[in-house]
């Protein structure tokens, strides 16, 4: 299996746990209590936004040489380190947009609005970069948002109580700046990792 389907899936799905589009699942499971338009909301959205941020992604790979890249991305995985320990919250009208479409098209919306640069769109960016697989990593990146999102739909609030929520963050941060440093230090996709 490609390492950039595992540690993109990986790193998002960790990532993603309190994550203001978890929260939004829960909102959205509350409010609606109709799990699978829900759940084909945050797959739809997910899969356009991930694909474009893997585009770009692409694009910067092609367009910047490969030393600037590794140090770009090294410091963005070290940046999306600190970012992960910061919590989120919902914004008001993410929530307001939900009531106006019925439930796929307000998951799909909100979740779309959400994801517009939020830690797991840059992500996906830096680590379409940072592998050659940009199939495999939007492909790693949707599957993580599904792993921690979809449990959300379904379990709710009962859930999200029993979560260390702090100790999840930590194990994303590391993650990501074992991934900026392996950058830094000359490993990465592209540069054998």
């Amino acid at each position: 299996m490609s390492s950039a389907l595992l540690v993109s899936t990986g790193v998002i799905a960790l990532a993603e746990i309190g994550d203001k589009t978890q929260l939004l699942a829960f909102l959205l499971a509350t409010k609606f209590k109709k799990p699978w338009p829900i759940v084909l909301g945050i797959l739809a959205a997910t899969l356009i936004n991930h694909g474009l941020a893997g585009a770009v992604g692409a694009w910067v790979t092609a367009s910047v040489g490969p030393d600037i890249l590794r140090w770009v991305l090294g410091i963005s995985f070290l940046g999306m380190a600190v970012w992960t320990l910061v919590p989120d919250q919902i914004e008001n009208e993410e929530a307001q947009l939900a009531s106006k479409f019925g439930v796929f098209g307000a998951t799909f919306v909100t979740f779309f609005l959400a994801e517009m640069g939020d830690k797991t769109q840059i992500a996906t960016v830096a680590m379409a970069a940072h592998y050659s697989d940009v199939f495999m990593v939007v492909a790693g990146t949707t599957l993580g948002m599904l792993i921690a999102d979809v449990p959300a739909v379904f379990a709710g609030d009962r859930l999200a109580s029993k979560i260390p929520m702090k100790l999840v963050h930590g194990v994303a941060a590391a993650l990501f700046a074992a991934l900026g440093l392996a950058t830094l230090l000359g490993a990465g996709g592209r540069f054998g990792f």
